[in-house]
């Protein structure tokens, strides 16, 4: 895994975040009060933290913004002393998420000084700030709030991490520190980020076994707003691939030579929030007449005097990572200015951009347009990556003086001269392009700039990174429906993050996938699905709900009517679903013994055979139900999983240990796990709505 296998050295350490109950609202998560109830707090928003500390090993754990129960997570007895290193025994450090210690004073306001946050901090167990409010540990000193002792403490824990990853050690003793640079995105590092994106797809529908499609159809058109945009194969936080694969290029590199592939952008991604995509050559012109833009390199990020060297960009489309344009380049202090022509082809409504790591200015006839601000006049730090101009209404045909400076400082450099066109002639496009298409596959969704920890957005069915709204955003269902309508094989793919409610297109598109946010090599592994060269296994691992109106508010945590758990109405897809090309037969459900007690452990295993003609992955599911609880319990609980390969006609026995410890539930008022006795019916499954076989077994007393 992350850590690696060295008995002596980490060879990273991984931490798990946001401890504790960290779900939005996300314009409040730096002051909201979450509020549960015991029972919710251990079986629901704990279990998976236990699992990573104490079966995954991960040496590092980071604390929410939020408070639960008043206290900051970041400043909680229960949550970090008492749970985590005293159930728990943790044995690593805890680091905030970056300004939760400021949080404490100047947004939940639970103390009154940097001083006291970071006294607070350092009293609970939160080892490492991220921020600048440990500073404030000397004064905190000084004024009694904390002793060097109970300082030690962290440092000790911070100091052992460090030990461990063998950073003080000579490099030949430490393996990990003998990985050269060109191990970095190698060629088995793209063949598994391929193979990890094409095993968490999920087809969700394939009437008429409309896919696979052939790879020699005669014309293919690849329309939508997540077809061509390699940001959109990207979630929150992430770094910049060297050779992302979008979806038209991956489709593009599966067909037959023959074959023709159409693309259409179609629509904005949401009502006023355009899709932004790469100025093209075409309509950029340098002083001399050639196609791009004129680059000029200076040796200074201040851009004065002569420049070291120029050049025609065809684009401006900038990626040195940590390097420079040039070796004899300062990576931490040089310029770049590119100055053109821009000839818009259609008179309307524009948005320029500029996405990057380095600070920018774009300037049109002279004018400044956009720039980079960081931080912003607040003194909040927004991502220094992207800004875009107000609406623009640009002439077609006419030349615009462009102008773009570019200063590095610091870190990585890149950046990217981007543009949304005229919404009015996308949807006109898309259609004739679709009329002339054999087969049409629709690249809809959503995309990391919509939802996200704390985005500056509030649009129709988006506000601050929060969803209101589970729906295709509404640009996007009409042209789904616009293109759908013309009758023509279709497939939907989507991209998101999050759960989208395609009730119209389930009831009318023949063949929808799930394709997530599926990194550098997403392109190559949709394609891979949709021509049959990789057969779907993956499977929901949340429920896809028909509306919003089908879900509480965000404000509330209650479990009551959330997940396939407790929820009471009928999903549009249940978790733990998904399609295969092949279909999968259940037989002979067994147990190693009938009844089990609270220490024991039994064995369940099932027989599962491929009854289909190719091969392909099942996930076989086992999940638990108390019919005689004298307490409320969850409809059914997932108590296993396994996701098997199997070729056509083969059978294989599965089987699952079940800890007579996993069949407990927490007693508020014992504040303990408690095992009742009794009937318990297990159920085995290729869903939480596709139960095949079950077998009830008997929980005795000790």
């Amino acid at each position: 895994g992350l850590q690696g296998d060295d008995p002596r050295y980490l060879k990273a350490v991984a931490t798990v975040k946001h401890f504790a109950v960290h779900s939005g609202p996300e314009p409040e998560r730096h002051e909201f009060d979450a509020q549960v109830s015991e029972r919710d707090l251990r079986e629901s928003y704990l279990p998976h933290f236990e699992m990573a500390i104490r079966e995954g090993g991960a040496y590092s754990l980071m604390c929410a913004y939020n408070r639960v129960y008043g206290k900051p997570a970041c400043g909680s007895d229960l949550l970090l002393e008492q749970i985590l290193r005293g159930e728990w025994h943790f044995p690593g450090y805890v680091v905030s998420d970056c300004g939760a210690i400021g949080d404490m004073y100047l947004r939940h306001k639970v103390v009154s000084t940097a001083a006291a946050a970071a006294a607070l901090g350092v009293h609970t167990g939160t080892d490492l700030d991220c921020g600048n409010e440990y500073a404030s540990l000397i004064d905190a000193v000084h004024q009694g709030l904390i002793t060097e002792q109970q300082i030690d403490t962290s440092l000790i824990r911070l100091f052992v991490a460090r030990f461990r990853l063998g950073i003080f050690d000579p490099p030949e003793q430490v393996k990990w520190a003998r990985i050269p640079i060109t191990a970095l995105d190698d060629s088995s590092h793209r063949v598994l980020a391929r193979q990890v994106a094409r095993e968490s797809m999920v087809l969700l529908k394939n009437a008429g076994h409309l896919l696979p499609l052939r790879r020699d159809l005669g014309t293919i058109a690849v329309i939508g707003p997540n077809a061509d945009q390699w940001r959109m194969l990207l979630g929150n936080y992430n770094g910049i691939p060297a050779d992302p694969v979008t979806p038209l290029r991956g489709i593009r590199e599966a067909v037959s030579p023959r074959t023709r592939v159409l693309y259409a952008l179609g629509s904005d991604l949401a009502d006023g929030f355009p899709v932004l995509a790469p100025v093209p050559a075409s309509v950029l012109s340098t002083a001399g007449g050639r196609r791009g833009l004129d680059a000029a390199f200076y040796a200074s990020r201040t851009l004065s005097g002569a420049p070291l060297f120029v050049r025609v960009d065809s684009t401006l489309d900038a990626h040195w990572g940590a390097g420079a344009p040039r070796a004899d380049m300062n990576v931490d202090d040089f310029g770049v200015r590119w100055t053109g022509t821009l000839r818009p082809p259609h008179t309307g409504t524009y948005r320029l951009a500029l996405v990057g790591t380095v600070k920018f200015q774009l300037y049109l006839d002279d004018s400044l347009v956009v720039q980079s601000l960081y931080p912003t006049h607040d003194g909040e730090f927004p991502d220094p990556r992207f800004a875009q101009t107000e609406p623009l209404l640009l002439q077609g045909g006419r030349r615009y003086r462009l102008r773009v400076d570019g200063e590095e400082s610091y870190g990585e450099a890149e950046l990217q001269l981007l543009w949304a066109t005229p919404t009015e002639a996308l949807e006109a496009e898309a259609l004739q392009v679709a009329k002339r298409a054999d087969a049409l596959v629709l690249c809809l969704g959503l995309t990391a700039r919509l939802e996200g920890e704390e985005m500056r957005v509030q649009v129709p069915g988006f506000s601050g990174g929060d969803r209101t709204s589970l729906d295709l955003p509404a640009p996007q269902e009409r042209l789904l429906e616009r293109i759908a309508g013309l009758g023509k094989p279709t497939v939907l793919v989507l991209m998101s993050g999050s759960a989208v409610a395609v009730n119209w297109a389930q009831e009318h598109v023949p063949a929808i996938l799930e394709a997530w946010y599926p990194g550098q090599a997403g392109g190559s592994a949709i394609a891979d699905v949709l021509f049959g060269a990789y057969n779907p296994g993956g499977r929901l691992p949340v429920t896809f709900y028909r509306s919003v109106s089908d879900l509480p508010a965000f404000e509330n945590y209650a479990m009551a009517g959330r997940t396939y758990r407790f929820f009471q109405g009928k999903p549009l897809y249940p978790f733990g679903y998904g399609l295969s090309y092949t279909s999968f037969g259940y037989d002979r459900l067994g147990t190693s013994r009938d009844t089990l007690r609270r220490d024991d452990t039994v064995t369940v295993s099932v027989a599962v055979t491929n009854t289909g003609s190719r091969a392909g992955d099942e996930v076989v599911q086992l999940y638990v139900r108390y019919p005689h609880s004298a307490v409320t319990r969850p409809k059914r609980d997932l108590r296993a999983f396994r996701r098997v390969t199997l070729q056509p006609g083969e059978t294989r026995i599965v089987t699952f240990p079940l800890a007579g410890r996993a069949l407990a539930y927490w007693d508020p008022d014992a504040h303990r796990w408690v095992v009742e006795t009794g009937p318990v019916v297990l159920e085995v499954g290729a869903s939480s709505a596709d139960i095949r076989l079950e077998k009830t077994i008997t929980v005795a007393a000790l």
